[in-house]
């Protein structure tokens, strides 16, 4: 049986690097990885903070990366990665898009249509997974994530470049239940950055960071970033 050649829609965080893990695992073949950097901070599709760091996660699991620039306006957004994926899929000749969409409906509805508009198929290896057991994965498979933003009740700024361990699960339990947080932020309640996972034979390593808060909501702004060799 053949290989299924895919394209992995990667924005650095926890969600959509697990999936590129998962379908790795399942025996596909991930030809590549598509970032799209939007220009507007409150992008419907797309992440924000430390996008241009994909790179540095690209050369450690050694997988080409592939980057659009896109204003980031709604809707013009999805026609700017019809328009990215149907010129990949000449030269990569891939088959599936993978996402890692858990529970917004907004867009994987979107990503599924450019995927029939254009001849894929569309893999949403964590859609409709319970949250709490998608970070437990994430923590007990060796993945070191950060939390990049925030802007939700209750998340504060010292989340900011916190790591995802069990401890801050058990606060992000307390959160959901108190504010109604969703577990794994798919609400835009806050993003995040994959410094290890099991797939790099690298690890990155951030060596200089500003919080950047504001209202209630913040960022974390990575100045430098490295790669640097696993322990």
């Amino acid at each position: 049986m053949e290989t299924l050649r895919v394209l992995a829609l990667f924005s650095g965080g926890k969600d959509s690097t697990l999936s590129v893990w998962r379908v790795i695992k399942m025996g596909y073949e991930v030809v590549g990885l598509l970032t799209v950097k939007p220009l507007n901070p409150e992008s419907w599709m797309f992440h924000y903070p430390c996008i241009g760091l994909t790179h540095l996660q690209s050369k450690a699991m050694n997988i080409p990366i592939y980057s659009i620039v896109s204003r980031g306006e709604k809707e013009e957004e999805v026609l700017d990665l019809k328009n990215a994926l149907e010129e990949l899929k000449k030269s990569l000749r891939f088959e599936g898009l993978v996402s890692g969409a858990i529970e917004s409906s907004y867009q994987k509805t979107r990503i599924d249509r450019v995927c029939r508009e254009i001849g894929l198929i569309s893999l949403t290896p964590l859609w409709h997974e319970n949250p709490e057991k998608l970070l437990r994965e994430v923590i007990e498979e060796g993945f070191e994530v950060v939390f990049t933003a925030v802007s939700a009740e209750g998340l504060t700024e010292k989340w900011l470049n916190r790591k995802l361990d069990f401890e801050a699960l058990e606060e992000l339990k307390i959160l959901n239940k108190k504010f109604g947080i969703h577990l794994s932020l798919e609400g835009g309640e806050g993003e995040t950055f994959v410094k290890d996972a099991p797939l790099f034979n690298k690890r990155i390593e951030f060596l200089d960071v500003e919080k950047v808060w504001r209202r209630g909501s913040g960022y974390l702004l990575v100045k430098k970033a490295v790669l640097v060799d696993k322990n």
